[in-house]
């Protein structure tokens, strides 16, 4: 009895260790799946590219290290580094101011260093913010949307670097949507903003190093700098983010999950349609799309009827009543969704409801609101798009030569296979 009790006891250890190391190399995976993203980069490198120089830091709370460290504390505490200032964009330092808000300057309490504000009375470091300073570094996470605005930030200060002689250095990170599709509606020129900076499809492919040199070499920037790129290691173009088993950190309080940045794509164009809602400030943002006077159940059966891979419509009733009913989006991310297919047809498939109530979503929604629409959608031709006979297929084709031409122009700034 006592050695069949010994041997069952010995069998529960040795699954339980197996399981305990299961578990602690599982830890370890996620914690650095082989993806080293520029930071990592540059402190492996001993900080050479930073040695001797007064350095100031665009960040906020996403510039972080493969192990979750801040790049501000990482800089600040390292004897190879003197970092003297900080550079917020929107949402701020945290992340947690609202999108549109303007952000204060103040005191950084982790480091002690003056926080620059772009998100405010400037959106470019003056010259007074940029005294003493030797060279800007850039880390910040993006989503992989020409609206999202830290990439705009970026160009303004790579040009405020150029104006005042200053190096500026981007420490590079993956694009979380990947770096092989390049979709959505190109940009015309008189509705380049700061919510569309630069000449590029709504989803690009690229990260903010390929980016930050394609401005230079194409000559987007009214004035460029010396550029340089930490770039990451072991990312790959195909990679999402999930891929990656990196830790996602909210880039803004509307982007808490990784995922969120594929529903941001499909999503967010209609949220600055003037009477749609798409759930910002919810703990789903961007994932259900909702407006006043629809049959939802309707629209639901129409948008399914689409059959666009990775994605299923579901009915959606708002609890507040004001913000109406609609649909919500399920992503299959395994499928590969085309989000800007799914943004055109939701788009499309809600003005035509809203239209058979009597209601024109855009040609009520007044001038200020339309010219932010249009910056963001990158054109006015989005009346006549949603108006097409010939429906939401044949706008997103029309896009095709447009971003073939750009896919073809952007493979000499690619830095990653």
């Amino acid at each position: 009895m006592l050695s069949r009790d010994l041997t069952k006891f010995t069998t529960l250890g040795l699954i339980f260790l197996y399981i305990s190391s299961a578990i602690k190399s599982e830890t370890v995976n996620l914690a650095g799946s082989g993806v080293k993203l520029g930071v990592d980069c540059l402190e492996d490198e001993d900080f050479a590219l930073l040695k001797g120089k007064k350095i100031g830091l665009i960040t906020n709370q996403s510039g972080v290290s493969s192990e979750g460290l801040k790049t501000r504390i990482i800089l600040a505490n390292s004897d190879k580094v003197d970092l003297v200032a900080l550079y917020t964009p929107e949402h701020g330092l945290d992340g947690d101011e609202l999108a549109g808000k303007w952000v204060s300057s103040r005191t950084d309490s982790v480091t002690g260093l003056t926080a620059y504000s772009l998100y405010g009375k400037s959106r470019k470091p003056t010259s007074a913010m940029l005294k003493g300073i030797d060279a800007l570094v850039f880390d910040i996470q993006d989503v992989g949307a020409r609206c999202y605005t830290y990439i705009s930030t970026m160009g303004l200060c790579m040009e405020a670097a150029a104006d005042s002689g200053k190096e500026f250095i981007v420490l590079d990170r993956p694009n979380p949507v990947g770096g092989v599709h390049v979709s959505g509606p190109p940009i015309e020129q008189k509705w380049i903003s700061f919510v569309g900076q630069y000449p590029i499809p709504f989803r690009h492919g690229m990260t903010v190093g390929e980016i930050a040199g394609m401005a230079v070499g194409e000559r987007w920037l009214k004035s460029s700098p010396n550029l340089k790129v930490v770039k990451m290691k072991g990312w790959r173009r195909e990679m999402e983010w999930r891929h990656t088993k990196l830790r996602w950190i909210k880039t803004s309080p509307n982007i808490p999950r990784s995922e969120s940045c594929h529903y941001y794509l499909a999503s967010c164009i209609a949220q600055h349609v003037p009477g749609i809602y798409a759930g910002t400030g919810t703990p789903k943002p961007f994932q259900f799309v909702t407006t006043r006077g629809i049959d939802h159940r309707k629209l639901c059966s129409k948008l399914n009827g689409f059959n666009i891979p990775g994605v299923r419509f579901a009915p959606y009733l708002d609890k507040d009543i004001s913000k109406g009913s609609g649909v919500s989006l399920d992503l299959s991310l395994d499928q590969d969704p085309d989000l800007m297919l799914i943004s055109m047809v939701m788009l499309r498939e809600f003005y035509q409801e809203k239209k058979q109530s009597g209601e024109d979503l855009l040609t009520g929604a007044g001038k200020s609101g339309l010219n932010l629409l249009y910056k963001v959608y990158g054109s006015d031709e989005l009346l006549s798009d949603l108006r097409s006979a010939s429906g939401p297929q044949k706008v997103v084709t029309g896009w095709d030569v447009a971003n073939k031409r750009f896919k073809k122009l952007r493979s000499k700034y690619l830095l990653y296979d």
